[in-house]
């Protein structure tokens, strides 16, 4: 009997243990499959959970940052974002935080050349190749640019930025269209109906935007 005991404890042993390096190994997991060498550009796979308050530029260029280290890349990614001087800091424009091209989606496939054809080659961006940094096609459309279509900011006084990305509430922030639905732009097809999550996912968004290495 107490051979037989000694044997059933083992087991449970085993069993508890391999079903401990089963979490362990599950909360440690890294994207089955991991993103392209050559990948320097991603839709976020997810925003920030609080609408267009992305934490300013600053919060912004980190989560790109933070997603594409949690998908293996070592690459220096910056958000696509423009914003002007009354939001508190000098004039940005997306198109100049983006380095010069080519720019290559997680599974290595070529977007665009350059920044000319970014903004301007009619199947650089499309559902099948504006892809997460996770390889997948992104299911709202919606992201948030703060763009003019040629990449760079607004300048006719009003804010198109939520406040330079700080406001959950007040305010609008253009957004483009990452698959081009109806030949629309990628960077700039309408503003949203307001900052907050509900109003950013009201017209088609989850406060996604674009991420871009600059090395």
């Amino acid at each position: 009997m107490n051979y037989v005991a000694h044997m059933s404890a083992a087991a449970v042993a085993c069993s508890i243990g391999a079903v401990f390096l089963t979490h362990a190994a599950a909360g440690q997991a890294r994207p089955a499959v991991p993103p392209a060498p050559s990948m320097n550009f991603f839709v976020t796979s997810k925003g920030l959970g609080d609408g267009a308050n992305l934490g300013g530029i600053a919060g912004a260029d980190y989560h790109c940052q933070q997603l594409a280290a949690a998908a293996g890349s070592q690459r220096t990614f910056y958000a696509y974002l423009s914003t002007r001087p009354a939001n508190g800091t000098t004039t940005l424009h997306g198109k100049d935080r983006i380095g010069t091209g080519p720019w290559y989606n997680a599974k290595g496939v070529l977007l665009a050349q350059n920044v000319a054809d970014l903004h301007g080659k009619a199947d650089a961006f499309s559902k099948q190749t504006a892809l997460t940094e996770k390889g997948e096609m992104v299911e709202r459309h919606d992201i948030v640019t703060g763009s003019k279509p040629d990449g760079t900011a607004y300048t006719d006084g009003m804010d198109h930025t939520c406040n330079g990305y700080t406001s959950n509430g007040r305010g609008s922030v253009q957004l483009g269209h990452s698959d081009r639905s109806g030949g629309s732009s990628s960077i700039s097809a309408h503003a949203s109906k307001g900052c907050s999550q509900a109003d950013l996912a009201g017209t088609g968004g989850a406060g996604q935007f674009y991420c871009f290495a600059i090395d």
